[in-house]
């Protein structure tokens, strides 16, 4: 029975008891009386009867009154003192018991906030000790988050359920670009702790470099290792290596390592040139039968000149012909090189001095590098660089008889200008055009590659300049800074406390086999938060989505990095009203991807987990009306914050999401956004579920089931 509903019982209680007695008293009495006396009794008290009922009423409205008083002072009391007791032992929040009830119950509150200010203080001592204890351990994963955030190769780390523990910076961006939509959701990508590598890799292929690895390991191998090749949704090639991750006493296989290398771009180049190589040799072999055949025919001394022109014109036809496939894999062969020269960060002022030295150890100039701004940093091929830098002095002095340059470094914006600037004979614009478009010769060493190529590697300019004022005039080459890296290539904060957590080393104890859905603990769980702003509060009425927002759950965690935000555009007007609450102008919508491209993203990024919002039955909603039109359907467990809170506190007035999360001690940012509202849900959600199991809730089904029996429950629309 609810509280209000004992409340009303008790309010009606005396009156009806006293009404009772009466009734009972009057019957009894009634009974021993004679026939006489009951006709007498009868005249006394029938012109009495109403005062009589009149008194009765006010003994039961006064009552009634003191009932209600006592009820509230020490029932209901008592009740919401429970209530808040339990929110303080399982969320630790600051909020002062209510002061509120008898005298009794006040002191007894003082009392609870006192044992539970005590039980505090030896938490947080015990935690202190805890974090003590652990502190090397803490710091060694430390360290491997950041070795592992700093590697150049993709390393996905696994369960043996598939289940993803651990993954770097790397990973995770080359699964963003690997993805069927990377635009969308700010390419929120189909890698995140707890998911299963299965929605990237095919389970045949991880199954059999499994069992390859098991093979090995019964045949004594210490490092036991398999690799595969296989290709993306979107048609990328992909070499994995897999690795053993080994459990103590054994060893036993406990998981497996992924190191991931994008090889689609070497796979192409190797193609082409296989492909040039065999157009070459068949070709050629071709060419020098017709060129064997002819040089043969023209040694008879008795050919006609008709005859003898003929050949001639098949020796130089085949000849022009080898020719032309010989420069396409020449042009092919450069082309290779361009793309394979590494580019590596460079301080400026190590990079000029290795040019100056190179320029001098020729032996025709000599260089000064007083003008360089030892605080830059570039990002270059420093080989490739100082060729052209040494080819363009060699020039210089060769052709126009240059002995001193100076080398200048300097930064432009977000770019850097390296200088080679000389003083005396003037160059024209047609030479240096030349020169930058010539393969780059310095004495006996030459190579394929132009001054054009270098400053293409580096996506950056060159020029050639003259300063009349100064009587000088110079090369200068755009370059590059350090900081302008690829995001694929970015480094990650040195601050280990900001750094994204993308490992959790407890979800090797997890298993989804042999257990049903419902009978698996909420704490095992996985689960996607999620919310939407919509165009009105009418779904079957025409309103629209227009942003879905969800992150995850995993492992009792908030992976805070692992979101998913996207504004939709809903093709149809957003209700003036609702503009003020989710701040959302039309403006913002137009352009954004439509319904039917967002849904299936979301879908594929809630895969396999628990769905979880506030108010679940109005987003839901939403979601099933579209079912028929995206082709997704979201068939998996739902809960509802809102319901849950009822569960947990059914004697308190609010369960909307900021009353609730005041009542827990949760700080509210973001409100009225789809990813705010969400990640506010998740931190609610990871409170309630200790009040849960206090009393006695702790399975998705027993969740589930407590519920559907409040009273909120009943809202749909």
């Amino acid at each position: 029975m609810k509280l209000a509903q004992r409340a009303l019982l008790a309010a009606l209680a005396p009156g009806l008891a006293l009404g009772l007695w009466i009734a009972l008293t009057t019957a009894m009495v009634w009974a021993t009386l004679s026939t006489q006396e009951r006709t007498l009794l009868g005249d006394v008290l029938e012109p009495r009867i109403a005062l009589t009922l009149m008194a009765w009423l006010v003994c039961s409205v006064l009552l009634a009154l003191l009932a209600r008083r006592l009820f509230g002072d020490h029932v209901e009391a008592l009740a919401r003192l429970d209530e808040e007791t339990r929110v303080q032992l399982a969320g630790r929040t600051d909020r002062a018991l209510p002061d509120a009830g008898s005298a009794q119950v006040r002191g007894l509150a003082a009392t609870i906030q006192a044992l539970v200010a005590q039980r505090s203080a030896l938490q947080d001592d015990m935690q202190r000790q805890v974090q003590a204890a652990s502190q090397q351990v803490d710091h060694e994963r430390r360290r491997l988050a950041a070795l592992m955030a700093e590697l150049t190769q993709s390393v996905v780390v696994c369960n043996l359920d598939g289940r993803v523990l651990l993954y770097n910076n790397r990973a995770r961006l080359q699964f963003r670009a690997l993805s069927d939509v990377p635009g969308l959701a700010e390419g929120a990508s189909t890698i995140g702790l707890g998911r299963s590598i299965y929605t990237v890799f095919e389970r045949q292929l991880v199954d059999h470099a499994l069992d390859t690895i098991r093979q090995r390991m019964a045949r004594g191998s210490t490092n036991p290792s398999a690799q595969f090749v296989t290709t993306t949704r979107n048609g990328q090639l992909l070499r994995v290596q897999m690795a053993a991750v080994l459990d103590t006493p054994g060893p036993v296989l406990g998981g497996f390592v992924l190191m991931l290398d994008n090889v689609t771009r070497e796979f192409e180049q190797e193609s082409l040139r296989d492909q040039l190589l065999h157009g070459m040799t068949e070709g050629s072999r071709g060419s020098l039968a017709n060129l064997q055949a002819a040089v043969d025919m023209l040694g008879y001394p008795d050919l006609d000149a008709a005859m003898r022109e003929r050949f001639l014109s098949v020796v130089r036809e085949e000849a022009a012909a080898m020719g032309d496939r010989i420069q396409s894999l020449a042009v092919s062969a450069a082309s290779g090189l361009k793309t394979r020269w590494p580019m590596e960060d460079m301080r400026g002022s190590d990079l000029v001095a290795a040019i100056a030295r190179r320029i001098e150890a020729l032996g025709t100039l000599e260089v000064r590098s007083d003008a360089v701004d030892g605080a830059l940093w570039l990002k270059v091929d420093s080989f490739s660089l100082m060729q052209a830098l040494a080819y363009l002095a060699a020039r210089l002095a060769d052709e126009f008889g240059i002995r001193r340059a100076e080398l200048r470094l300097s930064l432009a914006d977000t770019r850097a200008h390296l200088d080679l600037v000389w003083s005396g004979q003037v160059v024209s614009t047609e030479t240096v055009m030349n020169w930058e478009m010539d393969p780059m010769r310095i004495g006996t060493e030459s190579t394929p590659l132009s001054v054009r190529d270098v400053v293409d590697r580096h996506g950056g300019a060159f020029w050639f300049e003259r300063e009349r004022v100064r009587h000088e005039a110079f090369f200068r080459f755009l370059l590059p800074l350090a900081m302008a890296q690829e995001v694929i290539d970015a480094p990650v904060a040195a601050d280990a406390t900001e750094r994204p957590e993308y490992y959790d080393f407890d979800l090797f104890r997890m298993s989804d086999q042999a257990r049903d859905l419902a009978d698996r603990r909420l704490t095992e769980l996985s689960y996607t938060v999620f919310d939407t702003e919509t165009t009105g509060l009418d779904p079957s009425g025409g309103d629209e989505i227009i942003q879905i927002g969800a992150t995850r759950i995993v492992n009792g965690r908030l992976l805070r990095h692992e979101g998913f935000e996207q504004l939709v555009d809903p093709q149809r007007p957003i209700s003036a009203a609702s503009i003020p609450i989710h701040g959302i102008q039309p403006s913002m919508v137009a352009g954004q991807p439509t319904i039917d491209r967002v849904l299936p993203a979301f879908h594929a990024f809630a895969q396999d987990t628990v769905l979880v919002a506030h108010n679940a039955a109005f987003d839901m909603r939403f979601l099933q009306l579209k079912e028929a039109r995206t082709g997704v359907c979201f068939d998996q467990p739902v809960l509802d914050t809102l319901l849950l809170s009822a569960v947990v506190h059914p004697h308190q007035e609010s369960h909307g999401l900021e009353a609730i999360a005041q009542r827990l001690g949760i700080a509210v940012e973001g409100r009225h956004t789809a990813l705010g509202d969400a990640t506010v849900t998740a931190q609610v959600f990871l409170k309630l579920v200790p009040l849960l199991a206090d009393k006695g809730i702790h399975t998705l089904g027993q969740a589930r089931a407590a519920a559907k029996d409040t009273y909120y429950a009943r809202v749909q629309y």
